[in-house]
Protein backbone atom coordinates (compact mmCIF):
# COMPACT_ATOMS: atom_id res chain seq x y z
CA UNK A 1 0.00 0.00 0.00
CA UNK A 2 1.11 3.54 -0.71
CA UNK A 3 2.41 5.11 2.54
CA UNK A 4 1.33 8.45 3.94
CA UNK A 5 4.02 11.13 4.03
CA UNK A 6 4.25 13.45 7.02
CA UNK A 7 3.84 17.09 6.03
CA UNK A 8 6.17 19.84 7.15
CA UNK A 9 4.86 23.10 8.54
CA UNK A 10 6.40 26.57 8.72
CA UNK A 11 5.03 27.92 11.97
CA UNK A 12 6.32 31.29 13.19
CA UNK A 13 6.74 32.37 16.80
CA UNK A 14 3.30 32.27 18.38
CA UNK A 15 1.62 34.22 21.14
CA UNK A 16 1.46 32.01 24.24
CA UNK A 17 2.20 28.71 22.49
CA UNK A 18 5.91 28.00 22.80
CA UNK A 19 8.18 26.72 20.05
CA UNK A 20 9.03 23.78 22.33
CA UNK A 21 5.38 22.84 22.66
CA UNK A 22 4.93 23.00 18.88
CA UNK A 23 8.07 20.87 18.44
CA UNK A 24 6.75 18.18 20.80
CA UNK A 25 3.28 18.38 19.28
CA UNK A 26 4.70 17.83 15.79
CA UNK A 27 6.40 14.67 17.06
CA UNK A 28 2.98 13.38 18.08
CA UNK A 29 1.68 14.18 14.61
CA UNK A 30 4.58 12.27 13.05
CA UNK A 31 3.63 9.35 15.29
CA UNK A 32 0.12 9.27 13.86
CA UNK A 33 1.55 9.15 10.34
CA UNK A 34 3.94 6.36 11.30
CA UNK A 35 1.24 4.36 13.05
CA UNK A 36 -1.22 4.72 10.16
CA UNK A 37 1.44 3.38 7.80
CA UNK A 38 2.33 0.54 10.16
CA UNK A 39 -1.30 -0.52 10.42
CA UNK A 40 -1.72 -0.58 6.65
CA UNK A 41 1.47 -2.59 6.23
CA UNK A 42 0.48 -5.12 8.89
CA UNK A 43 -3.05 -5.38 7.53
CA UNK A 44 -1.62 -6.20 4.12
CA UNK A 45 0.49 -9.01 5.58
CA UNK A 46 -2.50 -10.45 7.44
CA UNK A 47 -4.57 -10.62 4.25
CA UNK A 48 -2.66 -13.71 3.14
CA UNK A 49 -4.39 -15.73 5.88
CA UNK A 50 -7.60 -13.92 6.69
CA UNK A 51 -9.20 -16.87 8.42
CA UNK A 52 -6.44 -16.98 11.02
CA UNK A 53 -6.02 -13.22 11.28
CA UNK A 54 -9.63 -12.04 11.11
CA UNK A 55 -9.82 -10.81 14.70
CA UNK A 56 -6.50 -8.96 14.46
CA UNK A 57 -7.57 -7.42 11.14
CA UNK A 58 -10.79 -6.19 12.72
CA UNK A 59 -8.91 -4.53 15.55
CA UNK A 60 -6.44 -2.97 13.11
CA UNK A 61 -9.36 -1.51 11.18
CA UNK A 62 -10.70 0.02 14.39
CA UNK A 63 -7.31 1.46 15.30
CA UNK A 64 -6.69 2.82 11.82
CA UNK A 65 -9.48 5.39 12.10
CA UNK A 66 -7.87 6.77 15.28
CA UNK A 67 -4.40 7.08 13.75
CA UNK A 68 -5.62 8.36 10.37
CA UNK A 69 -7.90 11.01 11.85
CA UNK A 70 -5.18 12.04 14.28
CA UNK A 71 -2.94 12.62 11.26
CA UNK A 72 -5.50 14.58 9.24
CA UNK A 73 -6.85 16.62 12.17
CA UNK A 74 -3.35 17.79 13.04
CA UNK A 75 -2.65 18.76 9.44
CA UNK A 76 -5.62 21.12 9.55
CA UNK A 77 -4.54 22.45 12.96
CA UNK A 78 -0.89 23.11 12.13
CA UNK A 79 -1.65 24.54 8.68
CA UNK A 80 -3.90 27.15 10.26
CA UNK A 81 -0.95 28.43 12.32
CA UNK A 82 1.39 28.84 9.33
CA UNK A 83 2.21 32.21 7.85
CA UNK A 84 1.41 34.35 10.88
CA UNK A 85 -1.88 35.64 12.22
CA UNK A 86 -4.27 36.98 9.59
CA UNK A 87 -7.78 38.35 10.30
CA UNK A 88 -10.97 37.31 8.57
CA UNK A 89 -12.06 40.20 6.36
CA UNK A 90 -15.53 41.67 6.86
CA UNK A 91 -16.29 40.95 3.20
CA UNK A 92 -15.08 37.34 3.39
CA UNK A 93 -17.51 34.72 2.03
CA UNK A 94 -16.57 32.57 5.02
CA UNK A 95 -17.49 35.32 7.46
CA UNK A 96 -20.79 35.80 5.61
CA UNK A 97 -21.50 32.06 5.75
CA UNK A 98 -20.75 31.98 9.48
CA UNK A 99 -23.03 34.96 10.09
CA UNK A 100 -25.80 33.34 8.04
CA UNK A 101 -25.65 30.18 10.14
CA UNK A 102 -25.13 31.69 13.63
CA UNK A 103 -26.53 35.21 13.31
CA UNK A 104 -23.12 36.90 13.48
CA UNK A 105 -19.46 36.02 13.43
CA UNK A 106 -19.12 36.98 17.10
CA UNK A 107 -22.03 34.72 18.09
CA UNK A 108 -20.33 31.79 16.39
CA UNK A 109 -16.92 32.61 17.87
CA UNK A 110 -18.29 32.86 21.40
CA UNK A 111 -20.22 29.59 21.10
CA UNK A 112 -17.22 27.83 19.54
CA UNK A 113 -14.92 28.95 22.34
CA UNK A 114 -17.50 27.82 24.90
CA UNK A 115 -17.68 24.38 23.28
CA UNK A 116 -13.88 24.14 23.29
CA UNK A 117 -13.45 25.12 26.93
CA UNK A 118 -16.42 23.40 28.57
CA UNK A 119 -16.72 20.03 26.81
CA UNK A 120 -15.38 17.37 29.14
CA UNK A 121 -12.64 15.02 28.06
CA UNK A 122 -10.07 15.09 25.29
CA UNK A 123 -10.91 15.94 21.72
CA UNK A 124 -11.37 18.64 19.12
CA UNK A 125 -13.64 21.62 18.53
CA UNK A 126 -14.35 21.68 14.80
CA UNK A 127 -15.90 23.96 12.20
CA UNK A 128 -17.19 21.86 9.30
CA UNK A 129 -18.51 22.51 5.83
CA UNK A 130 -21.45 20.31 4.84
CA UNK A 131 -21.43 20.27 1.04
CA UNK A 132 -24.69 18.36 0.81
CA UNK A 133 -26.66 21.19 2.42
CA UNK A 134 -24.13 23.97 1.63
CA UNK A 135 -23.82 25.08 5.22
CA UNK A 136 -21.40 25.32 8.10
CA UNK A 137 -21.69 23.21 11.24
CA UNK A 138 -19.73 23.04 14.49
CA UNK A 139 -19.24 20.02 16.72
CA UNK A 140 -16.98 18.26 19.18
CA UNK A 141 -14.93 15.18 18.33
CA UNK A 142 -14.07 12.81 21.16
CA UNK A 143 -10.42 11.75 21.00
CA UNK A 144 -9.54 11.89 17.26
CA UNK A 145 -12.31 9.93 15.65
CA UNK A 146 -15.59 9.71 17.57
CA UNK A 147 -18.10 12.28 16.45
CA UNK A 148 -16.80 13.07 12.96
CA UNK A 149 -19.68 14.40 10.85
CA UNK A 150 -20.21 12.07 7.90
CA UNK A 151 -19.75 13.82 4.56
CA UNK A 152 -18.47 17.05 6.09
CA UNK A 153 -15.05 18.62 5.62
CA UNK A 154 -13.08 20.04 8.53
CA UNK A 155 -12.12 23.61 7.72
CA UNK A 156 -10.99 24.61 11.22
CA UNK A 157 -9.82 22.28 13.96
CA UNK A 158 -8.90 23.31 17.49
CA UNK A 159 -6.94 20.59 19.30
CA UNK A 160 -8.19 20.33 22.90
CA UNK A 161 -6.09 17.35 23.95
CA UNK A 162 -4.05 18.36 26.99
CA UNK A 163 -0.78 17.87 25.12
CA UNK A 164 -1.63 20.89 22.97
CA UNK A 165 -1.61 23.37 25.84
CA UNK A 166 -0.66 22.01 29.30
CA UNK A 167 3.09 22.60 28.93
CA UNK A 168 2.48 26.32 28.33
CA UNK A 169 -0.76 26.99 30.18
CA UNK A 170 -1.20 24.27 32.81
CA UNK A 171 -4.61 22.53 33.02
CA UNK A 172 -6.24 25.66 34.46
CA UNK A 173 -5.15 27.76 31.45
CA UNK A 174 -7.41 26.15 28.86
CA UNK A 175 -9.30 29.40 28.19
CA UNK A 176 -6.07 31.32 27.67
CA UNK A 177 -4.90 28.68 25.20
CA UNK A 178 -8.12 29.00 23.19
CA UNK A 179 -7.83 32.79 23.14
CA UNK A 180 -4.21 32.56 21.98
CA UNK A 181 -5.09 30.00 19.32
CA UNK A 182 -7.47 32.48 17.74
CA UNK A 183 -4.96 35.31 18.18
CA UNK A 184 -2.44 33.21 16.20
CA UNK A 185 -4.89 31.90 13.60
CA UNK A 186 -4.23 32.54 9.92
CA UNK A 187 -7.78 32.97 8.67
CA UNK A 188 -6.61 32.98 5.05
CA UNK A 189 -5.77 29.27 5.45
CA UNK A 190 -9.23 28.58 6.88
CA UNK A 191 -10.81 30.51 4.01
CA UNK A 192 -8.86 28.41 1.53
CA UNK A 193 -10.07 25.23 3.29
CA UNK A 194 -13.62 26.55 2.91
CA UNK A 195 -13.15 27.27 -0.82
CA UNK A 196 -11.69 23.82 -1.49
CA UNK A 197 -14.49 22.12 0.42
CA UNK A 198 -17.10 23.87 -1.73
CA UNK A 199 -15.68 22.51 -5.03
Amino acid sequence: MKPFIAKTFSIPALKGISAKNIEEHLKLYAGYVKNANSIMETYGKYQADQATNSYAMGELGRRFSFEYNGMRNHEVYFSSLEGGASPLADSSPLREAIAEEWGSFDEWLNSFKTMATTTRGIGWAVLWYDKKDDRLLASWIDEQHMGELNGCTMILGLDMWEHSYVADYQPSGKKNYVEDFFANLNWSVVEENFKRAQK
